[in-house]
């Protein structure tokens, strides 16, 4: 955070009128930042005192109960090595959770297990279902972990587009995607980065085609609570596991990071068929083996919130989402209004610039505001579709979000002023 009250003017000031920028390359779509963008917006925003809103973190922990809960569990001597596939409590409360939100009843004993993050639980379920030469359907712009474990089981990364402004995929596009060699369908929904929720027309038509082809669904769930009601094509979050013909071939991953704000405790779960979980667990074992006993405890105790809760928070996003999107406008951003997850993507276009990794990185010493290039999150190829798309996460507190506002209010007049212009194009 940038302290106001110091009356040192900070390095996205001294930018703003007229001092030098990072330089940069702006020669590819995704430019050098790669995998490690994340990293570098994070850098760049601590470096120049930048309001990080790149990063998809919260910056206020998750209900005090829970935090009290692990504490009592560090006490309580819970600081060994948790069973492979994670305590009982916590399976059993992961089961009652997918009863309660969706009718859905999964074994605790053979078709859950406990990941360390929901980023574990993808890589483990990659490496245990595709072998080289297989393909893996995604769609595009696609969470970054997903293009790297499927490149490192040596499979083939196929893409479907998602189009502006709802971010649904062409249904002829989909079709066409599968082949005899589909072996897995990678699902995020809801979607990161473009805070999609997709519909129950393109559910029903990738379950379809999953049995056509005799593929397993992946279905990336963690911004399950975070749908935002109204807006979205579907009233609530439904999982593709609850879709006809679905449950024998999908694994549902989601985890306590996004849900509870504590990202840190990297508590994820994955539930399914019990031989495609025990498929799944016969990697995962070689990977963190086991992780995080009290927050395992912690993270039982927080399913059982009431449902209060779970409203509660999907209620305060939405409020934090359109106080962004009032400023992306105000700063002569096109924002595209998400249905779910805590992220606002914005076309750069209405400002003259169409290089969004070049303005990325002009951002933080520019204006003091952090945010992500969309095309970082695309094949090289599908990264020319949203080259001049941000994300912005709103996932802040509202006076961080309100100071960004108050910043981006300046960004056409301090890229006028500043002679870049012709390098963001």
């Amino acid at each position: 955070m940038v302290d106001e009250g110091s009356g040192a003017m900070q390095p996205w000031q001294r930018t703003a009128m007229g001092a030098n920028l990072l330089s940069f390359d702006g020669s590819s779509p995704t430019g050098s930042l790669g995998v490690t963008i994340f990293e570098e917006m994070t850098s760049l925003a601590t470096a120049t005192g930048a309001i990080n809103l790149g990063q998809g973190f919260p910056d206020e922990d998750g209900p005090e109960v829970i935090k009290d809960a692990a504490r009592l569990a560090i006490s309580n001597g819970a600081n060994q090595y948790a069973p492979g596939k994670g305590f009982f409590n916590l399976r059993s409360a992961i089961s009652r959770h997918q009863q309660r939100f969706y009718g859905l009843i999964p074994d605790p004993e053979t078709e859950i297990i406990v990941t360390t993050g929901a980023t574990e639980a993808i890589a483990a379920s990659i490496l245990a279902l595709v072998s080289p030469g297989d393909e893996v359907i995604t769609f595009e712009p696609f969470y970054d972990s997903y293009g790297a474990m499927i490149a490192l089981a040596g499979g083939k990364h196929v893409t479907v587009q998602l189009k502006a402004p709802e971010f649904q995929p062409d249904l002829d596009e989909l079709t066409e995607a599968f082949s005899d060699r589909t072996k897995v369908v990678l699902l995020n929904n809801p979607h990161n980065p473009t805070g999609a929720v997709f519909g129950a027309n393109i559910l029903e038509r990738l379950v379809q085609l999953a049995h056509q082809y005799d593929a397993v669904i992946i279905s990336d769930e963690v911004y399950e609570h975070l749908v935002f009601g109204a807006e979205t094509v579907v009233p609530a979050h439904v999982p593709i596991a609850t879709v006809p013909g679905a449950a024998e071939r999908t694994l549902t991953i989601s985890s306590a990071g996004k849900t509870f704000s504590l990202t840190g405790w990297k508590v994820g779960w994955l539930m399914g068929p019990a031989d495609l979980v025990a498929a799944v667990r016969t990697v995962k074992q070689f990977m963190s083996y086991s992780s995080g006993p009290p927050f395992q405890n912690a993270i039982a105790q927080a399913l059982e919130l009431p449902d209060s809760y779970y409203t509660s928070v999907a209620a305060t996003l939405k409020g934090k989402r359109d106080l962004l999107i009032t400023g992306l406008k105000a700063a002569g951003l096109a924002p595209y209004t998400p249905a779910g997850t805590y992220f606002v993507n914005a076309d750069a276009t209405p400002l003259g610039v169409t290089d969004a990794t070049a303005l990325a990185r002009a951002l933080p010493e520019l204006i003091g505001v952090a945010a992500i290039p969309v095309g970082v999150f695309c094949t090289p190829e599908g990264a020319k579709n949203y080259q001049s798309l941000l994300r912005f996460a709103f996932c802040k507190r509202e006076e961080v979000i309100t100071q960004a506002v108050d910043r981006l209010a300046g960004l056409g007049s301090a890229i006028s002023t500043s002679g870049l212009l012709g390098s963001l194009k």
